[in-house]
Formats: C-alpha cells, structure tokens, sequence
C-alpha cells in the first residue's frame, strides 16, 4: 500500500502554498457518509514524502495495469485465477475511504470503497500481516461467527469449514487472506444495520489490501447493497472530488433518498461471468466535436467472454482495449497538429504546449459524459507538462480485457447506480 500512497502524493494532492487548512471535522449524515482520498490532509494514510510527479505517474500506471489483470481475472463468484505477485510489490487497492461502525459498541475503520467487489472484509484483532488498526471481535457484544452450514457460507469464494465456523480464501490483486465469516452490526453514516456479514482476516500477504478494511459495494449475494435491500433498495451514488482540491473528500449517498431527480442514465448490462461489476454499453468516442471511428468490437458486451465496458472505483486512469485506445490517441495528436508529443511513462501523449483538446466526450446510450479537461489531462506539478490521462489495456492471457471508466474521469461527477432499475446514471457536480 505504501507504493501507492506515495505515488499519488504529488501527483494529485501537493496543496499549494496558502491554502487553508481543510477541516477534518466532518460528520457523516443520514444516509449520505463523506468519502476521504487516502492522500486527503483528513486521512491517516497520507504521505510525509511523496516522490517526483515523474515517479509518481510509474508507480499509478504500473498499479492501474495490475488493477486491470486483477479484476479481468474474477469470475463467477468472485473467484480468482491470477497468481500472488512475487518479488516486486504491486498496489491495487482502492483509493477512497469511508467511515464504518462495527461492533457494539461501535470500533470507527476506515474501509476502502470498491464498486466491483462484494464481501466486506476487515482486519481482525490477532491477524498476521494486518495493519496496526484492527477490529477487536472480543470486544463486540453482538459478533457472532458464521456456521458451517450456514447459506452465507457458500456465497464467499473457497469456502472452508475445518471446525464449526465457516472460513473463506480470497486472493485481491498480489494480496492473499484467510478470514473467517462473521455476523455484526454495522453504522453507515446515522444507519444501523444488524447482523451484517463480513469476513474477519486472520492471516494476509502481499502489499494490495486497503489497511482498515474494504465495502464491497458490487452487485453480488455478500455485498453491501444485498444486504441492505429493504433499507437502500439496492441504489447509492457518490461523488469523487476533484485532485486539486485542497479537502479531498466527495459523499457516498446510499438508497433512493436524496438522489439526483434530473440525470441522464443509460441500461446496466448483467455479465454472469463477472456479476459483481457495472457494465455499461459503451457506443463512442468523441474527441472535441469530432466522433472516432472505433470498430465496434472493441465496446462489444459478451456475457459470454465477460467483454464489455464497467465503471470502476479502484483504477485511477481510464483503460480502453487497444484498437479503441489508438483510435482516440491518433485523433487527439491530429487535433493537436504540429505539436511536439512525448511519452512519460505508460503516457504516451504529452505536450509541453496548452492542450486545444476542450472536451471528451464518452457516448453511451441515452447519456453523453463530456469530460472538461480537468477529467482527462493529467498536468505536472509545475504545470509544464500535460498529458493524455487514459491508457491501453494491457493485454489479458487468462480472459477478455475490459474497458474501465476509472476515478480520474469520473471526479467531480455524481454517478448514481440504481439496481432495482438496472441503470447508471452520471451528471456534473462539483463535490470538493
């Protein structure tokens, strides 16, 4: 985790001098919980010395890429057939957080949030490899372990039940854990939900895990949103700030209440092959006015392949297969003209000139994302350099390669998901 930390401290979070001071005091209200950067001047996991904007865009890319082949990986039931790294560290966890109240009475975690996972998971107390903060179960009057027979027990991937109580085996991105299946209650925010399920690390590997925890809110048995059916009817949005900002924090909204009347929504697609992601049916590209030509396969929806195009909140840069990638990039550096164009890293797209590029637009069916340039240039600190903020797909030995609208486009966007309706919606708004 610590790779990633410092890869984004300067890249996104340097505040400028004579900023006020962000107030750190904000209460989660209703149902709507603030969501916090890691890097935020409100998160413990912040950075004291980040490294060079140059390194910090290595370290993002090379993360985004292992993101990429992890959630390419995950199958029915959220099964994973992507080895453990071994002998570098790969970072892929996600990169907001949220206040959660386990127990009673109640222990704060700060918990990663991620749109294409279900279980929750947090560290417990007497776990090998976990972080310093943990969930003390013994101290919880209302924790109770998960039987063996039990149907939640059969909804976690490698189950186990070696005694009474059911354990499950999961790896998450070059992360490994064993945890054990667990009932408690949970406050989101002014929620109480009773008798939540949620695994409980005992042992963990690897550099990948969010260090308090992670929310599952995909669309899978475990997840948040299954859970909580009759309290949120299976609808949340949330806001991602914007990398200038000096605060850093957006808001999760969870269920129908006090969502956005007024926003243009296209169809959630259902792939059985990765039932826990958001996929969406990505139609074309526009660069500015101009529309690309992007042969059709590369947006194809396959349920039977998993292709297809989901928004995602633990990759960073938007990734797009090859063919649609090239297609966008060859358009961008034509409207560009005689412009110098270098590389940095895994961008191959950067100018030392002001972009002429206003907009991109994303085109989905019955909702256009026009993206300002704020959502698609990634500027140097200096602000001398600005580069093209997406990237191609790494290309996938195990499975098909997806599209992944990431966080750096999505920021300063509400992005509704409503399952009862089977839509995503995405409009303008500026949360930072």
């Amino acid at each position: 985790m610590t790779a990633l930390l410092f890869s984004l401290a300067t890249l996104f979070f340097t505040l400028a001098k004579g900023l006020h001071t962000p107030n750190c005091d904000v209460h989660d209200q209703g149902s709507t919980l603030q969501v916090i950067h890691v890097n935020s001047p409100c998160s413990p996991f912040r950075p004291k010395t980040p490294l060079s904007w140059e390194a910090s865009l290595l370290q993002m890319q090379s993360s985004d890429k292992a993101r990429l082949q992890y959630l390419s990986s995950l199958q029915v039931a959220g099964r994973s057939i992507v080895p453990i790294a071994s002998g570098r560290a790969i970072t892929q966890n996600p990169t907001y957080i949220v206040r959660a109240k386990i127990g009673t009475p109640a222990q704060t975690l700060l918990m990663a949030v991620d749109t294409s996972n279900d279980a929750a998971w947090v560290p417990c107390t007497g776990c090998v490899g976990c972080s310093a903060t943990t969930f003390n179960a013994s101290n919880s009057a209302t924790f109770m372990p998960v039987a063996c027979g039990a149907p939640q027990c059969n909804q976690v991937p490698n189950p186990s039940c070696g005694g009474t109580t059911c354990g499950f085996n999961l790896t998450y991105g070059g992360s490994a854990i064993a945890a054990s299946l667990v009932h408690d209650n949970i406050t989101l925010a002014t929620d109480s939900v009773a008798g939540f399920t949620f695994g409980c690390i005992q042992t963990a590997t690897g550099t990948s895990l969010p260090a308090q925890g992670l929310l599952g809110l995909g669309r899978g048995p475990l997840s948040l949103l299954s859970q909580t059916s009759s309290l949120y009817q299976s609808t949340f949005s949330y806001c991602l700030p914007s990398y200038r900002s000096a605060n850093f924090s957006g808001s999760l909204r969870l269920g129908p209440n006090s969502q956005p009347k007024r926003i243009r929504t296209t169809p959630l697609l259902k792939n059985p092959r990765r039932s826990s992601f958001y996929y969406v049916n990505l139609v074309g590209i526009k660069v500015g006015r101009r529309g690309v030509n992007i042969p059709p396969s590369a947006f194809a929806f396959d349920p039977n392949t998993g292709a297809g195009t989901v928004f995602d909140s633990g990759t960073v840069f938007t990734m797009l297969v090859k063919p649609a990638y090239t297609a966008v990039r060859d358009e961008f550096r034509r409207q560009m003209g005689n412009a110098t164009v270098s590389s940095l890293g895994g961008f191959d797209t950067c100018y030392t000139v002001p972009v002429t590029v206003p907009t991109i637009t994303f085109m989905f069916p019955g909702l256009n994302m026009s993206l300002p340039q704020d959502n698609f240039l990634i500027r140097s600190s200096a602000g001398s350099t600005s580069c093209l903020a997406m990237a191609a797909a790494p290309d996938s030995s195990v499975n098909s390669v997806l599209n992944v609208i990431a966080t750096f486009q999505q920021q300063n966007h509400r992005v509704l998901i409503d399952v009862p309706n089977s839509r995503l919606g995405v409009a303008r708004e500026p949360c930072s």
